[in-house]
């Protein structure tokens, strides 16, 4: 059985990041790091690097936040959501699947230290009316009760005020791109307007090499307000702007419409787009607008990365709990190294484009934060040389994130 999509684990661990204890574990990975092993062991090779630089960052400013790790999973290698605090000689590492989740064990943890505190305070009193009675050795555990009570509290406070320093410039890097973005959409269109007016209404007065400037313009002008589109949806994204506008939606309908209009780029390919399925309906609540962004941009990976002459297929299948979407190509596919880069913001690999098309590199990260907005999943199987496959796994009712805004 698969972990919950807001599931996540919590470790304490000694400053060389040695695992003491699993605080909590809703992903089933506790036996991957016992006590004694070292963290590394948590995540994936090639992604050891970045998780000693978050170290690093909580080990010098005693906390970070929000860093996106790839983890070995059942279902294979998954980004989770990574959160650090130093607390005296121990560092206390969170990982979740999504954003939501990690601040959610972030919020317990610091609840269960509220609830420590309370019992120390209790015990701390308890020693005094002994220690006043009895002995000197009872006076010297009141006062490290007393400082540990007091470390737990100031190690509180200073974590709150770290999340909220971290929390504010999050929201200031994503007001200034969403202002950046927004700013250069207009001008951005003008010239587009103007190069398709003078391949259009001029082109007769234009000699050869004025009308390969004139679509050189065109092309540019289109493919950057594609990327100012794609800033824009990661700015609302990322600043908890994005909302969910879900509605009842036949998804059966809703993919065979949208692989029908990818035909027409597939076809000037020489590339087959095919969608199968044995539903014959599944209504659903979902925002629709939102899964056709999805789609066009697995479609579009799929048909960007295939060779002239072969077939995507695009499949759909419900269970009782959940309905998946498949888009798979005959691709070169992805090395195993590279598949961690996926679903990051402007994350590349070393496989290119068949005809030369070019990417934001904010396609996949767009789809993942959709998805994971519908309460869902999305992962990649990938073969160097055989192709690879795209799944997105939605929870069969949706009707609990109504109003949900990411």
């Amino acid at each position: 059985m698969s972990a919950p999509p807001e599931a996540g684990i919590a470790l304490l661990c000694r400053d060389d990041a040695t695992v003491l204890r699993v605080l909590r574990d809703e992903l089933g990975l506790a036996a991957r790091v016992p006590a004694g092993a070292g963290l590394e062991r948590l995540v994936d090779a090639d992604a050891r690097e970045k998780l000693a630089a978050f170290l690093a960052t909580v080990r010098t400013q005693s906390a970070s936040f929000d860093w996106e790790i790839t983890v070995p999973m059942a279902a294979g290698l998954q980004p989770l959501h990574f959160a650090g605090a130093r607390t005296g000689d121990e560092l206390l590492v969170v990982a979740a699947r999504t954003r939501s989740a990690m601040l959610r064990l972030n919020e317990e943890l610091l609840r269960i230290n509220n609830e420590q505190s309370n019992i120390l305070r209790a015990v701390a009193k308890e020693l005094a009316m002994v220690s006043a009675r009895n002995s000197d050795r009872d006076d010297a555990m009141f006062e490290e009760l007393t400082r540990v009570n007091n470390e737990l509290a100031n190690l509180q406070r200073e974590m709150a005020r770290k999340n909220a320093e971290l929390s504010q410039l999050n929201e200031e890097k994503n007001r200034l791109l969403g202002i950046a973005a927004h700013d250069l959409r207009s001008p951005l269109g003008i010239i587009q307007s103007y190069a398709e007016f003078l391949e259009s209404e001029a082109s007769e007065a234009l000699d050869a090499g004025q009308r390969e400037l004139v679509s050189t313009i065109r092309t540019a002008s289109r493919f950057m307000l594609r990327l100012i589109d794609d800033l824009l949806d990661v700015s609302r994204i990322e600043s908890g702007r994005l909302e969910l506008d879900l509605q009842p939606v036949e998804l059966v309908a809703l993919v065979r419409h949208n692989v029908r209009l990818n035909q027409v780029l597939a076809a000037r390919k020489r590339i087959g787009l095919r969608f199968a399925t044995t539903l014959r309906a599944l209504p659903m609540v979902a925002d629709a607008a939102k899964l056709e962004q999805v789609l066009n941009n697995l479609l579009g990976n799929a048909i960007s990365f295939s060779p002239a002459d072969t077939t995507v297929e695009v499949g759909l299948e419900a269970t009782p709990d959940h309905v998946t979407i498949a888009v798979a190509d005959q691709g070169p596919g992805i090395p195993p190294a590279e598949l961690a880069k996926l679903f990051q913001p402007f994350g590349r690999t070393s496989v290119r484009p068949t005809g030369g098309e070019k990417s934001t590199g904010l396609g996949l990260a767009i789809v993942r934060r959709i998805v994971e907005g519908h309460g869902g999943t999305v992962r990649v199987d990938s073969e160097v040389g055989r192709g690879s496959c795209f799944m997105v796994s939605l929870p069969a009712g949706t009707e609990a994130h109504a109003s949900m805004h990411l």
